[in-house]
């Protein structure tokens, strides 16, 4: 799928349209991605503060997205534990960039060549407009190549 659909088909999709969130890039190449959260009375909590939810859905879907683009269809990428540490109330409209590098590709395809799974964690910042950390988010994906995958290149 060409990445500028998926950006529009993300900013549409009701979890992310109506809790705010919003993705602003989504490289042709699926290498990198820029999110954005508005503030709005729906998704502030008791103190005015965006809600932890919001903040963590802001950045749930983008490692294993990006992975799984990236690597093709050879490959399972799955979500495997997530964590997000708040570090400062977030006002305003919050920011989180994800660039998944080529080495770290390179890593995931020779961990999982003979079939093994690979679990590697990721790490994001959530970003207020004055570029402080309102909160860190990890992300473990599970990666593993498809057996009918495996048993093609088996003989190279």
């Amino acid at each position: 799928m060409k990445a500028s659909v998926l950006r529009r088909g993300l900013n549409l999709w009701p979890p992310f349209l109506f809790s705010g969130i919003h993705v602003t890039a989504l490289s042709a190449d699926y290498r990198h991605a820029h999110v954005e959260l508005r503030m709005r009375p729906w998704n502030r909590n008791y103190v005015g503060t965006h809600f932890g939810g919001s903040l963590f859905a802001m950045t749930d879907p983008f490692w294993m997205l990006l992975a799984m683009q990236s690597l093709g269809r050879e490959y399972w990428v799955w979500d495997k534990a997530g964590a997000i540490e708040f570090v400062k109330p977030g006002r305003g409209t919050v920011h989180a960039d994800f660039r998944l590098r080529e080495d770290v590709l390179d890593e995931l395809r020779a961990a999982t060549a003979n079939g093994d799974k690979a679990l590697r964690w990721f790490d994001t910042e959530i970003t207020d407009a004055g570029g402080d950390v309102v909160a860190r988010v990890r992300k473990q994906l599970y990666v593993r190549r498809k057996p009918a995958h495996r048993d093609a290149t088996a003989g190279e």
